[in-house]
């Protein structure tokens, strides 16, 4: 029973694949040799992270296709509806990599807070001739300890980001029209805990009470969720991080609120021409930037293997 993890997987994953009797592949496939590949390979299992696109041309024409999986959360890079419509099984990963990404926010958060992503340019530039200047220039940071932060989207990430928002003494409000009240659970390291009831917000009435806004919804079927109209709402100085997908901020826009001051600095994982993300985005001083890593660590990526591996296994030891 051959799998083909075309965007890779982890050696926990491989491992427990290979104890279970399959023949696991990650040979990388280009996109428009994937057909091919799978048939002459007769590949039953199809695993993929946001690189490979499972669309219905791969759906249509490869026959031996028994499981789409995709390492993570979203997948809005498979034909979801489709492949099960034709019988395909289709498995996520969807709380392995929760934790990452929440803490990527905060990585990011405390990175513009503090000036960071602009320092750690200029520091090697100018840093032995001008460190007076770049001193007075990064002392105007911010805490956030005390601040109100706005989470959009309760799923699972968005209770992992009020996990460490609370454990920072931070007020957590949050919008989401599919949760009306999430209980958050904070745990600390010797098994003590409390429990924290958050009732969710109007979109509007959370953009316009947040020190700081983070993101954590699907990719957007159209326009964008936050433009110019929901910046205006916004108060003077807030911070915005995008972990989610590329395509939910309006980047003109979000790129005149930081020109404007109408926003302190935005952190962003994912970008709307990846992997091509626009120069001014990447060039802008108050933007904090990773390459889409919210879910790239190294624990994630085991927890991703281990449960990609034990769904595969109940599906096809099952059909044998």
């Amino acid at each position: 029973m051959k799998v083909l993890a075309n965007d890779g997987l982890d050696q926990s994953g491989i491992n427990a694949l290979t104890e279970k009797g399959f023949e696991v592949i990650t040979t990388k496939v280009p996109q428009e040799l994937l057909i091919n590949y799978i048939n002459e390979h007769k590949i039953r299992t199809l695993l993929v992270r946001s690189a490979t696109q499972v669309r219905k041309d791969i759906i249509d024409n490869c026959p031996s296709l028994e499981i789409i999986g995709r390492g993570g959360v979203g997948m809005d890079n498979i034909d979801v509806d489709y492949a099960r419509e034709k019988g395909i099984h289709v498995i996520n990963t969807p709380s392995a990599s929760s934790e990452s990404v929440a803490e990527l926010v905060f990585a990011h958060l405390f990175s513009g807070a503090r000036f960071l992503q602009d320092s750690n340019r200029k520091m090697p530039v100018i840093g032995d001739t001008e460190f007076a200047n770049l001193k007075k220039a990064y002392a105007a940071g911010i805490e956030l300890k005390g601040k109100t932060i706005g989470i959009v989207g309760m799923g699972r990430i968005g209770q992992e980001v009020a996990k460490i928002a609370l454990g920072l003494g931070m007020r957590v409000i949050a919008a989401d029209n599919n949760v009306g009240k999430a209980s958050i659970k904070v745990t600390f390291y010797n098994k003590q805990f409390i429990n924290v009831d958050i009732e969710t917000e109007p979109l509007q009435d959370v953009l316009k009470h947040s020190d700081f806004i983070t993101l954590h919804v699907p990719a957007q079927k159209e326009g964008y969720m936050i433009g110019k109209k929901e910046f205006e709402m916004m108060k003077d100085g807030v911070a915005i991080v995008n972990c989610s997908r590329g395509g939910v901020i309006d980047e003109t826009a979000l790129i005149e609120a930081l020109d404007s001051g109408k926003v302190k600095f935005a952190g962003l994982d994912v970008f709307i021409n990846e992997p091509t993300p626009s120069k001014e985005i990447l060039n802008h001083s108050k933007i904090s930037l990773t390459p889409h890593t919210g879910a790239s660590t190294l624990e994630a990526q085991d927890r991703i293997g281990l449960s990609l591996a034990e769904q595969i296994s109940s599906i096809l030891q099952s059909k044998n």
